[in-house]
């Protein structure tokens, strides 16, 4: 698997350090090809079965692991056909299709997809985790950790099925028991998540106990917390990841995890794989949760001139008018008035506030919507 899978980065975040009073760094597997750390497991388990694959391999993957196996397929010249469920996103499922995976969507959840491709006939089926052989695939994101970190005290990691944290900790843990090991999962809501790639409803026979005996604690994130680390990684550490992938950074950032005093604690970004929408729309989000992007509702005289008025009061306030837009129906407005939504960018929450004031300082009934 060395000819296809990349060594993927280390790389130090200083704003996280900051923010956790100790050593963080971050292992890079949404550089990984593909975009996240299925491809060693793939390719691991492909190259253990060498031509018994010959006649193509089959998975069911919320994503990532159909995106490792069609491309470690086309790698090693068999075929691959992949179920992925009807909510899987759109990124995921073009991406598997271009590596040359014949995909099917099927189901609401994952487990639907295993069963769909376990009953196929004619090709090997390749568990997306629980397997002797992936994990070993897996594993080797620790083996780098013990070469790389050489004050190696702790891993946090992202569990959905268990492959990844078991990989990781089994070899982390053979070699260095003194290394800390805890995994990850996301809080689903409704059983939906931004962390579609970790919403398995339950480890795997063989995860299950490797989990048990190899990690320390198992902690969960909310949705919050997940989408304020994936901001935080885009901002800061110019890496696009994952919610997933960045489940190991909120539990850190929330405190959910404690670093230890001494030596370097590393976050698994297991992915990079998320809808440009969804991250757009968590950034937006993020914005106004900032007090950076600001939304808000007021009356004008319906006449000529008036929403011009208006605007030059922001205006001088040096917000920035991304939006506007005339409201008319479903509220109470006099016949000779409309309302108005603004969406405007600002510099801080203070310069929010202060063009708020300003506004109503020229009597306008304004209020906030988000």
């Amino acid at each position: 698997m060395g000819d296809v899978a990349r060594r993927t980065p280390i790389l130090s975040s200083r704003t996280i350090s900051e923010r956790c009073g100790a050593t963080v760094a971050l292992k890079a597997e949404n550089l990984q090809r593909t975009g996240s750390f299925k491809l060693r497991g793939a390719l691991s388990k492909l190259d253990a079965l060498g031509d018994r694959c010959a006649d193509g391999v089959v998975t069911g993957s919320a994503g990532n692991h159909a995106q490792a196996l069609a491309y470690a397929a086309r790698v090693r010249g068999v075929p691959c056909e992949v179920f992925m469920p009807r909510s899987a996103p759109i990124a995921k499922v073009e991406a598997a299709s271009a590596l040359g995976a014949e995909v099917h969507l099927v189901g609401d959840h994952v487990h639907d997809c295993l069963d769909a491709a376990q009953e196929q006939r004619g090709k090997h089926f390749v568990h997306p985790y629980d397997d002797h052989d992936v994990i070993a695939g897996q594993g080797t994101i620790g083996l780098e950790l013990l070469e790389e970190v050489d004050d190696l005290a702790a891993v946090v990691v992202p569990v959905g099925g268990g492959g990844l944290a078991s990989g990781i900790a089994m070899a982390v843990r053979e070699e260095r028991p003194d290394v800390r090991v805890v995994g990850v999962r996301a809080e689903a809501v409704g059983g939906l998540t931004i962390a579609d790639g970790i919403a398995v409803k339950h480890p795997g026979t063989i995860t299950a106990e490797l989990l048990e005996r190899y990690l320390d604690d198992v902690v969960v994130v909310a949705e919050d917390e997940i989408a304020e680390a994936m901001v935080l990684l885009l901002e800061r550490a110019k890496l696009v990841v994952e919610g997933a992938g960045a489940v190991g950074v909120a539990a850190l950032l929330d405190g959910r995890v404690a670093c230890p005093g001494q030596g370097t604690t590393v976050a698994i970004l297991s992915g990079g794989n998320v809808d440009a929408g969804l991250l757009a729309s968590i950034a937006r989000r993020h914005e106004t949760e900032a007090g950076r992007r600001l939304v808000v509702t007021t009356r004008i005289d319906d006449h000529p001139g008036a929403l011009a008025r208006l605007l030059a009061i922001v205006a001088e306030r040096g917000a920035n008018l991304v939006e506007v837009s005339h409201v008319r129906e479903g509220i109470d407005l006099h016949v000779r008035e409309t309302a108005v939504e603004l969406v405007l960018e600002t510099r801080s929450r203070d310069h929010a506030e202060e063009c708020l004031r300003a506004v109503d300082q020229a009597g306008y009934e304004v209020r906030v919507l988000r």
